[in-house]
């Protein structure tokens, strides 16, 4: 799988990435009507931005059959990474603690999330 480590996808671009991530792999029409649900948007516009998105390396289209197939070429780790470097960066100073705060203080949080998050902490325990 190829990656493309230098473009940043739009926000419009990270919504049909959503999708496909979800899917593995999907047809216009499938990311179309997923969209739809949530979103006023056109047929039209979705095939044409996963067109732009193949010219950019962020999708892969599979031509073999009749309907066209349309993949990932960037992970959604890789994505999230990205996305979030760039915020502790920008937004909170470099500062991992910092970043987790605000993203914390921003959410009323399950208990289930609280387990899973707690859980993650007490793997770095160890470390220090």
């Amino acid at each position: 799988m190829k990656e493309n480590r230098t473009y940043q996808p739009t926000d419009s671009e990270l919504d049909i990435l959503q999708v496909i991530w979800e899917k593995g792999r999907a047809t216009v029409r499938q990311v179309h009507e997923a969209l739809a649900a949530a979103k006023d948007i056109r047929y039209t516009t979705t095939l044409k931005t996963m067109q732009i998105m193949t010219d950019k390396g962020l999708l892969e289209r599979d031509t073999t059959s009749r309907k066209h197939i349309y993949s990932p070429l960037v992970s959604r780790e890789e994505t999230q990474q990205h996305f979030l470097g760039k915020i502790k960066k920008g937004l909170f100073s470099g500062s991992a603690s910092r970043l987790v705060i605000g993203a914390l203080d921003n959410e009323e949080l399950s208990g289930e999330e609280l387990r899973e998050i707690h859980q993650y902490l007490e793997q770095f325990k160890g470390r220090e």
